[in-house]
């Protein structure tokens, strides 16, 4: 009787533990779900930051501190592996809204939705390959990167800067009918991160 009521014991213990971290879970990614959303419907409002007092260095300070798990490529180490031929491309995704990508984007990048779930995006990627997703400013896209580390994917990061910095730099951009000069700027809080000459018009 007593060796009975010791398994019980343990197996409800062990389901307790069990559910306890699915629920843990859970609440882990809807907070990062949300933060998101709020992100997106505030018009990029993050909590002590301020684009033209902090700068693009202060931002890419922002998401390493927030979003440590995610490694995070710079812009000149992108470059160069893009130019690299001895090394198999990584597959880029812009996680911009329609009107962002069709102002500019990277060369070869397909535009993923930032509110995707990372089951759409494994099963219109190839997952063998490594990826390197991006925004604006590399916010939105470090999100969805945690989110993907979170669903099994190892061979994921976030673009440094993303195309604001990209673009600041002279690095080369695209749109659908051919190059392209200018960025969308987000909203123009967030365009003051691009130089004025780039800068292109907010919605």
């Amino acid at each position: 009787m007593d060796r009975g009521i010791a398994l019980i014991r343990r197996l409800t213990g062990k389901v307790a533990s069990r559910a306890r971290h699915a629920i843990l879970t859970a609440v882990t990614r809807f907070r990062q779900q949300l933060g998101l959303w709020i992100f997106l419907i505030t018009g990029g409002v993050v909590h002590g930051f301020d684009p033209e007092k902090d700068g693009m260095e202060g931002i890419k300070s922002l998401v390493r501190s927030r979003f440590g798990e995610v490694r995070q490529l710079p812009t000149k180490e992108l470059a160069a592996w893009l130019n690299d031929t001895n090394r198999p491309p990584p597959q880029l995704l812009d996680i911009r809204e329609p009107a962002e990508f069709a102002v500019s984007h990277l060369p070869g990048a397909r535009r993923i939705d930032p509110g995707a779930k990372p089951a759409e995006i494994l099963a219109k990627i190839a997952t063998n390959r490594p990826v390197v997703v991006y925004c604006s400013v590399g916010y939105r896209s470090s999100g969805l990167a945690r989110r993907l580390l979170n669903a099994g994917m190892t061979n994921v990061v976030n673009l440094e800067g993303s195309i604001f910095q990209w673009a600041n730099e002279g690095r080369p951009l695209v749109k659908d009918d051919g190059p392209a000069k200018r960025v969308h700027p987000y909203n123009e809080r967030w365009g003051a991160l691009l130089k004025p000459e780039i800068r292109g018009a907010a919605d």
